[in-house]
């Protein structure tokens, strides 16, 4: 098994998508009334990142959600002050905690910033700049559309001398292996077919091993390659864990040492209850079964914590079988987490 400073951390934090709950901690009501999300900025100051009215009116925000990355990017590209700086100061943070976590790479999606294309390309574009004004750590340019890839990774390669990453690439989406060519940099490429999400582990290898040999084809190296099966919930197909898993040790057996195998590991664990210690489980087997790199959040996944887990802890063994498919339908793992069983012990990380 590999040590920890050898797994590559693909960090995904930056992401339109992602979201904190109204109801958790980090959202209060600042003195002006308006509900906004806290931190504490790089020199360590509180400040608070305000909830506009237009995301009030989202779905998500009707949900108890706010997407705070999204808000974010929007305040800071309006340049309306004093929003503005603050969303800076908030997407700043989220950049050095995920560098000081020990991201190799960091992770960019704007596709929900705007529905419009020409707004997302620029909303990429400015987020390239921004990002390597701030951190050399090179940027992973993420998005189903090819035109926001290829307006990423030319940004990227205006800004930086290391070249970026590109994600993804998959059957259904050929033309951006052309962009990792031209752009010199790693790529991710999918078990994703033509026709769609493949559904066991057959599936998955023979999407892998096509997609892998048309890169080879065109002069990417295996070591620029990152194979990402597609993570799933265990929540929706108990097998969907144990499908990855085995896809990953037989992907290791047909390419060897050189080639990567990665993917969004905390999709595993979506909808059931102790997140991180499913996640840091899942990581754990993922390691084992020859995964190198994960597309992760290394603040609440520490790597160092994730090696060090005790795996005879009945909390580590209850996660372990239900990401397996041992445990059917997560039945004893629900029972123990209604019992207050789960916590593991707190590990140092480091």
């Amino acid at each position: 098994m590999i040590a920890p400073s050898e797994f590559v951390v693909i960090g995904e934090n930056i992401h339109a998508t992602r979201i904190v709950k109204r109801s958790g901690p980090r959202v209060t009501t600042d003195e002006h009334g308006r509900e906004a999300v806290v931190f504490t900025d790089v020199a360590g100051g509180h400040r608070q990142l305000p909830v506009p009215e237009a995301e009030q009116q989202s779905a998500a925000y009707l949900e108890g959600k706010v997407k705070h990355v999204r808000i974010a990017i929007q305040a800071a590209m309006s340049g309306a002050e004093p929003d503005a700086a603050t969303a800076l100061a908030y997407l700043e943070t989220l950049v050095a905690r995920q560098v000081e976590a020990g991201a190799r790479y960091l992770d960019l999606n704007v596709d929900e910033v705007s529905l419009g294309l020409p707004e997302q390309i620029e909303a990429m574009r400015w987020l390239v700049r921004t990002v390597a004004a701030w951190t050399p750590v090179p940027v992973s340019i993420d998005s189903p559309n090819v035109e926001i890839i290829e307006a990423g990774l030319d940004e990227a390669l205006r800004c930086g001398p290391e070249p970026p990453m590109l994600n993804s690439v998959s059957l259904e989406r050929i033309a951006a292996l052309e962009l990792a060519v031209r752009s010199g940099g790693s790529v991710v490429v999918t078990a994703a077919g033509e026709a769609g999400i493949p559904a066991d582990v057959e599936g998955r290898l023979e999407n892998a091993g096509r997609i892998v040999e048309l890169a080879l084809e065109r002069g990417i190296g295996l070591e620029r390659i990152y194979v990402d099966p597609l993570i799933f919930p265990i929540s929706v197909n108990g097998a969907s864990g144990e499908h990855c898993l085995e896809t990953f040790r037989r992907l290791r057996e047909r390419f060897g040492a050189e080639i990567h195998l990665t993917g969004g590991m905390s999709n595993v664990s979506f909808g059931l209850p102790n997140r991180r210690l499913l996640n840091d489980a899942f990581l754990l087997l993922a390691i084992e079964a020859g995964a190198d790199s994960g597309i992760v959040d290394p603040v609440a996944n520490n790597i160092d914590r994730v090696f060090a887990v005790d795996r005879e802890t009945k909390p580590f063994r209850l996660a372990a079988d239900v990401l397996t498919g041992a445990d059917r339908n997560c039945r004893a793992y629900l029972k123990a987490f209604r019992a207050g069983e789960l916590e593991l012990p707190e590990v140092a990380a480091g």
